[in-house]
């Protein structure tokens, strides 16, 4: 497996790092490319995604890039079109140890990756005046909705939830939902079942075991997905994937942390747990479990970053997990 390898800005580096010291103590039969992308390659290259990074990416079986600065929206949101990396995958569980809202959370949210407003469909129509055109299509949400379907089978999951709002936006919203309920039909060993994007998010905070697989649009998706890892510890836990019908993309989403990058005491669970995602979906099924256990029992015992209230550096806490894999 050809893995290209974009540490990116701020606090991607150590957490690329601290992901790598435990990937290559499992002695698997990936190569990894080094790649630079992001804020510093602006400065250098004059393109925040050089092309020789963009082609990299698309002859690699993956990427696994660590964090964005301010060109985010020209690094990694790009990838993510160019690759066609339609489904974004984002897990919210809570662990032992972590300090969080909800114990025994297990959530995973499945948001459509290429459509609606984000694809900066934006234009100054008059002074003052601004225009964004959300394009949601039927053949973009028959495709996240079955692999929302897939994935709660696969994971042995029972419940698929649609987040919508098409009692306002009746068009858009209500195309997406309509598809995931006829899609649902195909899969009766799983529940189905919808609400409004503005209910949901209070349910989620009141009562988040409800939830099972939520699936929703592009930007309904990158908002429900922050607010559950705020319910299970914060962004420092909080893994994710972008996956296509050739490309992955597997990224923590924390962002790239300016405010301590550098001081190496940054969180390297996110990175960890992303990291496991890319086994996964490579059929390292055991080799990631393991990876997964030996980082729960690091957090349960407390040997962690500042952030979670432990005094380890970075690269320590790696080390205490990469120790336990032996």
């Amino acid at each position: 497996m050809r893995i290209t390898v974009i540490p990116g800005d701020g606090i991607g580096r150590e957490v690329m790092d601290a992901a790598m010291l435990i990937l290559e103590k499992l002695n698997l039969p990936f190569e990894f490319v080094w790649m630079e992308a992001g804020d510093e390659a602006l400065k250098k290259y004059g393109k925040a995604l050089p092309d020789e990074t963009l082609e990299e990416c698309l002859k690699s079986d993956a990427v696994l890039f660590g964090a964005a600065g301010e060109t985010a929206a020209d690094v990694i949101v790009r990838l993510r079109f160019e690759l066609e990396t339609f489904a974004n995958v984002r897990p919210a569980k809570s662990y032992r140890g972590v300090n969080c809202l909800y114990e025994g959370v297990d959530i995973v949210i499945v948001r459509e990756n290429t459509e609606c407003l984000y694809k900066g469909l934006e234009f100054e129509v008059a002074e003052g005046v601004t225009q964004g055109i959300r394009v949601i299509t039927e053949k973009g949400s028959r495709r996240i909705a079955e692999f929302a379907f897939e994935l709660a089978r696969r994971e042995g999951r029972k419940k698929v939830t649609a987040l919508h709002k098409a009692n306002v936006m009746k068009k858009t919203c209500g195309l997406f939902r309509d598809v995931c309920r006829k899609v649902a039909e195909g899969y009766p060993d799983i529940e189905f079942n919808d609400y409004y994007i503005d209910a949901a998010c209070m349910y989620l905070v009141m009562d988040p075991k409800r939830f099972d697989v939520i699936l929703t649009t592009n930007m309904f998706g990158d908002i429900v997905s922050d607010l559950a890892a705020g319910l299970v510890g914060g962004l420092g836990l909080a893994p994710s994937a972008n996956i296509g019908e050739k490309h992955a993309i597997f990224e923590p989403v924390h962002g790239s942390a300016p405010d301590i990058a550098g001081k190496g005491i940054a969180n390297p669970s996110a990175m960890i747990l992303t990291a496991c995602m890319m086994l996964r979906h490579f059929g390292y099924i055991d080799e990631a479990n393991r990876v997964e256990k030996a980082l729960e029992d690091v957090l349960a015992e407390g040997k962690t970053t500042p952030d979670l209230g432990g005094n380890l550096r970075t690269m320590e806490m790696a080390e205490e997990v990469a120790r336990r894999l032996n």
